[in-house]
């Protein structure tokens, strides 16, 4: 799988699957970096790519899931994501249908009749062993759907909550949130000042 962001002079010398599954790809790589000949041999974790949604209400509170997350034991704070089902590269359009999906699975919200969803670019969530591109989008304003929640049956979503910006900074400052794509999402939103 070719990746469309890698820059020139990348040779992939060999690229072997380790092991599969609907989620992720692990592959035994042999690559030549730009600049260097020696060949180095590299696990890569191949994954779909996936969208973060930061959803703001009317009244410009941030809306966060409570999710059960197995690797580290924990239920964690943060904005819904999800990945894209498809197998060719995505457009945007696909992007903003996953977006508009995974905020009404996971958090039971949807865009208000006169919401926007924002595209505010992407980031690689670990790119030291991972492939893994995450599309970062603001939905405002949206409010409660009537349908509710329907997370995937493999998600545990304990609960969803409003947060105020101030109470969402608080929560990362002490460090209640450690979500990357929240993080990550968060900074974006001051860095491009949509957050008072």
């Amino acid at each position: 799988m070719a990746n469309p962001d890698a820059q020139p002079g990348w040779e992939v010398v060999s690229s072997e699957p380790v092991y599969r599954s609907p989620y992720l790809e692990v592959r035994s790589e042999e690559v030549r970096v730009p600049g260097d000949q020696r060949v180095r041999h590299w696990i890569t974790v191949r994954r779909k790519q996936a969208v973060v949604i930061a959803p703001v209400t009317e009244s410009g509170n941030f809306v966060l899931i409570r999710q059960a997350r197995i690797p580290v034991r924990r239920l964690s704070w943060e904005f819904p994501a999800g990945q894209f089902d498809g197998e060719a590269e995505p457009t945007l359009e696909n992007l903003r249908e996953t977006a508009v999906r995974e905020l009404a699975e996971e958090a039971g919200y949807a865009l208000a009749g006169d919401g926007a969803l924002t595209y505010l670019g992407q980031f690689y969530s670990s790119h030291g062993f991972t492939d893994e591109k995450q599309h970062l989008f603001m939905a405002r304003p949206v409010r409660l759907s009537r349908i509710g929640r329907r997370p995937d049956e493999t998600e545990f979503i304990a609960e969803t909550k409003e947060f105020s910006a101030g109470e969402l900074r608080q929560m990362i400052a002490e460090n209640i949130i450690q979500d990357a794509n929240t993080l990550a999402l968060f900074a974006r939103l001051m860095a491009k000042g949509l957050v008072g």
